[in-house]
C-alpha cells in the first residue's frame, strides 16, 4: 500500500541558478543514458521512481548515470568505499567559484583552458576537475596523498579523451603539506578549491554517519554505513576540518603569488571564527564568503587572496583577457 503521492517543488531553489541538477531526477532520461542503473530504481512509499540511498553501488550507479548524461563523461568508476561525492553539492561549489572570478572580471565568467585550477584532495572520484572543464573549459591541477585515489583520478582522466589534454593528477607525497612540492616554480593558479576532511577522528565520523543515518531513516541506526563512501583521509584528520583549513591558510601565505584565488568549503559555522581570524593572522588582502544550501545542509565557501587591487588588475590583464 502506497503512501499519499508527494509534492515536490519543481526546482531545488537552495541550488545555484546554473547547476545542471536543480529539477529533480528523470530516472526514465538517466537509465536511458545509463541502462546499468535499470535494477538498482524501483517506486518508492510515494509512487515515486527512486534509489535506495542507503546502498552505496546505488549511489555510485547514479553518480555514473548523471556524470555521462550531463557531463559527457564516457568513463567514471571509483574502488569500493572511496568517497562517492553528492554532485549536485560539488557542482554548486565550481558555479560559485564562476561567479566570484566573474565579479573581478565586470560580471563576466572567464572561461577555457587557461583559466587554471587546483583541486586539493581530488580524491577517486576527480569530480571538481570533471565539472570545471566541462562547464567551463578550465584545466585542472588535482592532488591527493593517497596514491590509490589518484591512480583512480588518472583512470578517470585517460580514459576520457576530452579531460587528457586539460588535467593533471599529482600526488602529494608529504601529507603535512598542501602547496609545497605541488605548485611549480612561475606557476599560476587562478583558484584553487577544496572539500577538507570533516572529522577529527575516526570514531567521530563513524558517529557522524551514525546521525546522519538515524535522521534519513526517522529511527535509531546502530550500523555505520558509509552509503557516500570514504577513506579515513577522506572523512576525518587531525584536528578535523577548522586545522586542515588552518594549515593551508599559513601555507598559502608561503605561495601568495602563484594563485589569485585560494578557496575552501566549510561545513561547519562555528568554525568561521576561527577562520577569519587565521586569515588576519597572515595578512590577506581579501576575504570573501559564500554561503551554499542543499537540502537541510548548509556550508560555505571561504575564499582568499593576497593580491592588492593594482595586482590583481594586473593578473586579470595578462591571463584572462
Amino acid at each position: 500500500m502506497f503512501s499519499p503521492k508527494k509534492e515536490y517543488p519543481k526546482l531545488k531553489y537552495e541550488l545555484h541558478p546554473r547547476n545542471k541538477h536543480r529539477e529533480r531526477y528523470d530516472f526514465k532520461q538517466l537509465i536511458k543514458t545509463s541502462p546499468e542503473l535499470t535494477p538498482f530504481v524501483k517506486l518508492n512509499i510515494y509512487d515515486d521512481e527512486s534509489i535506495d540511498f542507503f546502498d552505496p553501488q546505488a549511489v555510485k550507479m547514479l553518480n555514473k548515470a548523471l556524470i555521462k548524461h550531463y557531463y559527457n563523461i564516457q568513463y567514471w568508476d571509483i574502488p569500493a568505499n572511496y568517497l562517492c561525492p553528492p554532485i549536485p553539492g560539488r557542482a554548486d561549489y565550481i558555479h560559485n567559484i564562476a561567479d566570484l572570478l566573474a565579479f573581478k572580471n565586470k560580471e563576466k565568467i572567464p572561461e577555457g583552458i587557461k583559466i587554471k585550477c587546483l583541486d586539493i584532495g581530488v580524491g577517486a572520484n576527480c569530480i571538481y576537475p570533471i565539472i570545471g572543464n566541462k562547464v567551463y573549459g578550465w584545466s585542472y591541477v588535482g592532488t591527493d596523498i593517497d596514491e590509490f585515489a589518484i591512480s583512480s583520478a588518472n583512470k578517470i582522466v585517460d580514459l576520457n579523451p576530452t579531460l587528457k589534454e586539460n588535467i593533471e593528477i599529482r600526488l602529494q607525497q608529504n601529507f603535512r603539506n598542501v602547496f609545497q612540492d605541488i605548485i611549480q616554480i612561475n606557476e599560476r593558479f587562478d583558484v584553487t578549491v577544496c572539500n577538507p576532511p570533516f572529522h577529527s577522528s575516526l570514531a567521530e565520523a563513524q558517529r557522524g554517519s551514525l546521525r546522519k543515518l538515524s535522521n534519513l531513516k526517522g529511527k535509531k541506526n546502530t550500523k555505520v554505513v558509509l552509503n557516500f563512501g570514504g577513506q579515513n583521509a577522506e572523512l576525518w584528520c587531525q584536528g578535523g576540518e577548522l586545522q586542515f583549513v588552518k594549515n593551508m591558510i599559513f601555507q598559502s601565505k608561503q605561495f601568495y603569488n602563484s594563485c589569485f584565488y585560494f578557496s575552501t568549503l566549510i561545513s561547519k559555522q562555528v568554525n568561521l571564527k576561527y577562520v577569519y581570524d587565521t586569515l588576519h593572522k597572515v595578512e590577506v588582502a581579501e576575504i570573501k564568503t559564500m554561503v551554499m544550501g542543499q537540502g537541510n545542509k548548509t556550508s560555505r565557501i571561504v575564499a582568499w587572496t593576497f593580491l592588492n587591487k593594482e595586482q590583481q588588475e594586473k593578473w586579470i590583464k595578462e591571463r584572462w583577457k
